[in-house]
C-alpha cells in the first residue's frame, strides 16, 4: 500500500474521453490518447489494499489487483505487467470491453467511488506492450499431444495459448476469414481498435499456435473427422443464435439482427467494403434491446450519419446508485451508466423522445409497420409496468427505416452442423452440456465459454479458456500446473 491515506485524499478520477464533435467523425477509440498514464498513479494510490480483497471474488479470473496497484503506484512498470498477465492472458482487451465487477467489488466502493480499477490495468496492459515485456513465450518442448480449438473469440484465444504454452500442439479453427470472433467483427473499432487484436494474434504465431481461417467446423470440415485426428478438441465457438421479436411485421425488409448489422460496418473498417449494405445514413434508426451490443449498435449508427437513433429497454431507468436492500455490495448493481455511446447521443440528441441519452425505458414493442413495398417506416411500442406487460394508453409511434435487434443470443448457433456431427448434448437452455471437467457427453470434446456457459462478459470468457485448457492438459497428461480459476459451475456473485 503506497500511500496509506491516497483513498481518502485522492478522489476518483477516469480516463477521459475526447470531446463528443470530434470522435463521432472518426472510428479511433473514445479516449484522449496518452491522456491516462499521467493520472494512474494516484489513482492507483486509492487502493486500500484491503486484507480481504473482494474485488478478486468479483473478477473470475481472480487478477491480483492490489498488487499490481501498489507495483504502479511505485512506477515498476514491468512487475505490474508480470502480475497482471500471471492471471489474463489479454488484459488490453478486458481494460477497454470489459464493464469491470471488480469495481462493484471494491471495498472503497461500500461509501466511495471505486478504485479505478479497469484504468489501472488498460494503463498497465498498453505500458506493457510499449516498453516490450510482453514477448512470445513459446514452450521449452512440445509434448506431441495435439488440440483442436474450435472459435477464435477471447474463450478460444485464452484456450489456444495457455495449451500452446504447456508444450501442445494447438490449431484453431475460425469460420470467418479473420481471427477475433466477436472482438473482430461485433465489437466497433471505437471501443477496440484492432490493432490490441492483432498484436495478439502475431504473439501467439510466434508461440506456435496455429490457425484456420475461413473454416466452419461441421461445414467445411467434418466435425466427426476432426475430432479423430486430435487428442482433444475444444469448442469455443460462442453463443451465437440470436434472439428473435416475434411480433406482426418482423418480416419487413429493414428490421434486422445487430450481429447482421456490426459485422458489415467493422468490415468497412476492415477495407472489405467501400460501405455497408446496412448502412444508418439518413435513416430513422431504432434499436430494440437496452444491452451492450444495443449500445454498440447506436455508436455505430451516429458515427454513419443516422437521422435519428433510438434505443428500447424493456426494463425501468435504473437508479444512479445501488440500492442497497436489492442489490448490496459487493454484487454488480444495476445503475443508470453513460457508455461513449449514450453520452454521443446524449449530445448530439439524436432521439428526442427519450427519456435519458438516447433510451426509452420500461418500452415494449408491439409491432412493425412498413409502406406499400414492405419496407418498416414505424415502430408501435407501449410503455409496460414492472412485470413488463404492456399498459394501456400507453402506446406510442416511432419512426424506423431500420430496426435493430440487440436482445441477446441464447446458445450456440446449430446451424453449422458441428453439434449433430459429434452427437452433443445440450441443456433446456440450449447450451451445450459439459462435466465438472469441462468435457462433453463425447469423450475428449470439451465445451467453454458462451457456447456452454451462456451470453456472458469477457472476463467470464478468459476464464473459462484457462481453465478449460487446465482440463484438457490434465487430460491429457495426467495432471497439469496450468491455473483454473474457474469451475463450469461457477457463477457471477448475485443477491
Amino acid at each position: 500500500m503506497a500511500d496509506p491515506k491516497g483513498f481518502m485524499t485522492t478522489p476518483r478520477r477516469e480516463w477521459p474521453r475526447r470531446p463528443v464533435e470530434e470522435r463521432v467523425r472518426d472510428w479511433n477509440e473514445v479516449y484522449v490518447p496518452g491522456a491516462l498514464l499521467p493520472i494512474i498513479g494516484e489513482q492507483a494510490d486509492r487502493c486500500m489494499d484491503c486484507g480481504v480483497p473482494f474485488c478478486h471474488q468479483a473478477c473470475p479470473l481472480g487478477n491480483l489487483i492490489p498488487e499490481w496497484n501498489d507495483l504502479v503506484s511505485r512506477e515498476d512498470w514491468r512487475a505490474a505487467g508480470d502480475r497482471l498477465h500471471a492471471t489474463n492472458n489479454f488484459p488490453e482487451f478486458t481494460g477497454r470491453l470489459c464493464p469491470a465487477p471488480c469495481e462493484a467489488g471494491c471495498v472503497l466502493a461500500i461509501n466511495q467511488p471505486a478504485v479505478t480499477i479497469k484504468n489501472v490495468e488498460c494503463a498497465i496492459a498498453d505500458r506493457a506492450w510499449e516498453e516490450g515485456f510482453v514477448p512470445p513465450r513459446p514452450p521449452d518442448r512440445l509434448s506431441g499431444r495435439t488440440v483442436a480449438v474450435i472459435g477464435s473469440g477471447p474463450t478460444g484465444l485464452a484456450a489456444a495459448q495457455q495449451l500452446t504454452r504447456a508444450g501442445h500442439t494447438v490449431a484453431v479453427y475460425e469460420k470467418d476469414d479473420r481471427l477475433g470472433g466477436l472482438m473482430r467483427y461485433g465489437i466497433p473499432a471505437f471501443k477496440m481498435e484492432k490493432h490490441h487484436l492483432e498484436r495478439r494474434l502475431e504473439q501467439m504465431l510466434a508461440e506456435g499456435t496455429r490457425f484456420r481461417t475461413s473454416t466452419a467446423v461441421g461445414r467445411d470440415v467434418d466435425a466427426a473427422g476432426l475430432r479423430s485426428r486430435y487428442d482433444a478438441v475444444v469448442i469455443a465457438t460462442g453463443a451465437t443464435a440470436w434472439r428473435e421479436l416475434p411480433v406482426p411485421g418482423r418480416e419487413l425488409t429493414g428490421v434486422h439482427q445487430a450481429m447482421e448489422y456490426l459485422p458489415l460496418a467493422n468490415r468497412v473498417r476492415e477495407g472489405d467494403l467501400e460501405c455497408s449494405p446496412l448502412c444508418a445514413a439518413g435513416k430513422h434508426v431504432v434499436i430494440v434491446g437496452g444491452g451492450d451490443t444495443g449500445a454498440d449498435c447506436l455508436g455505430t449508427a451516429v458515427r454513419e450519419g443516422a437521422a435519428s437513433v433510438t434505443q428500447l429497454d424493456i426494463y425501468p431507468q435504473p437508479r444512479t446508485e445501488r440500492d442497497e436492500d436489492t442489490e448490496p455490495w459487493p454484487t454488480y448493481p444495476k445503475v443508470y451508466r453513460l457508455s461513449g455511446a449514450h453520452e454521443e447521443a446524449r449530445d448530439l440528441r439524436t432521439a428526442p423522445a427519450a427519456d435519458a441519452d438516447a433510451r426509452l425505458f420500461a418500452a415494449s414493442t408491439l409491432r412493425l409497420t412498413g409502406d406499400a413495398d414492405g419496407h418498416v417506416r414505424c415502430l408501435h411500442l407501449a410503455g409496460v409496468d414492472e412485470r413488463r406487460r404492456p399498459l394501456p394508453g400507453a402506446g406510442r409511434t416511432l419512426p424506423a427505416d431500420l430496426v435493430l435487434l440487440a436482445l441477446g443470443f441464447s446458445g450456440p448457433d446449430r446451424g453449422d452442423g458441428l453439434i449433430d456431427q459429434l452427437g452433443l448434448e445440450l441443456t433446456p437452455r440450449g447450451t451445450l452440456v459439459r462435466d465438472a471437467g469441462f468435457e462433453t457427453n463425447v469423450p475428449g470434446v470439451f465445451a467453454a465459454g458462451d457456447a456452454a456457459r451462456g451470453q456472458s462478459l469477457i472476463v467470464w470468457a478468459i476464464a473459462e479458456g484457462r481453465a478449460v485448457a487446465a482440463a484438457v492438459d490434465r487430460r491429457l497428461t495426467g495432471s497439469s500446473r496450468l491455473p483454473a480459476p474457474i469451475g463450469p459451475y461457477d457463477r457471477p456473485m448475485t443477491v
